[in-house]
C-alpha cells in the first residue's frame, strides 16, 4: 500500500525537477541570446567607428593584418578607437598613417627571443 504512495510522490518530484531545469535552461538560452546581442551590436559599433576613422585602403590593410595575428590588429583597433573617442584623429587615418602607427606599436612591443641550447650528459661523453 506504501508502495504506489512513495511512487506517485517520486514521480511528482521528478516532473517537478524536470520543470525546473526545462524552465532554467530557457532563462540560460535567454540570457546567453542577450549577451550574444550585446556582442553583436558593439561590434556593430566598433565596425562603424573605424569606417568612420579609417580609409577603405587602411581598412583593407587592417582586415589583412587580422588574418594573420588577430590580436595585434584588435590592439590596434582599440588604440584608434580610443584615441578618436578622446579626439586625437580629427580627419580620416590612411594607410601611410597606419603604417606608421603599426611601426611604432612595433618597436614599442618587441619581444627579445633567446634561445639557450643544452646538451644532455651521457654516461660515454668524457670531460
Amino acid at each position: 500500500m506504501a508502495d504506489p504512495e512513495l511512487e506517485a510522490i517520486r514521480q511528482r518530484r521528478m516532473q517537478e525537477l524536470m520543470g525546473q531545469r526545462g524552465m532554467g535552461n530557457n532563462q540560460n538560452s535567454e540570457q546567453q541570446k542577450v549577451q550574444e546581442e550585446a556582442k553583436r551590436e558593439a561590434e556593430e559599433q566598433r565596425q562603424m567607428i573605424l569606417a568612420r576613422i579609417l580609409t577603405s585602403e587602411a581598412r583593407a590593410r587592417l582586415a589583412r593584418i587580422a588574418l594573420v595575428k588577430p590580436e595585434k590588429a584588435r590592439g590596434v583597433e582599440d588604440v584608434m578607437i580610443r584615441a578618436a573617442q578622446m579626439g586625437q584623429i580629427v580627419d580620416q587615418v590612411s594607410e601611410e598613417r597606419l603604417i606608421s602607427l603599426l611601426e611604432q606599436i612595433n618597436t614599442q612591443t618587441t619581444k627579445e627571443t633567446k634561445v639557450t641550447i643544452k646538451r644532455r650528459q651521457s654516461v660515454l661523453d668524457d670531460d
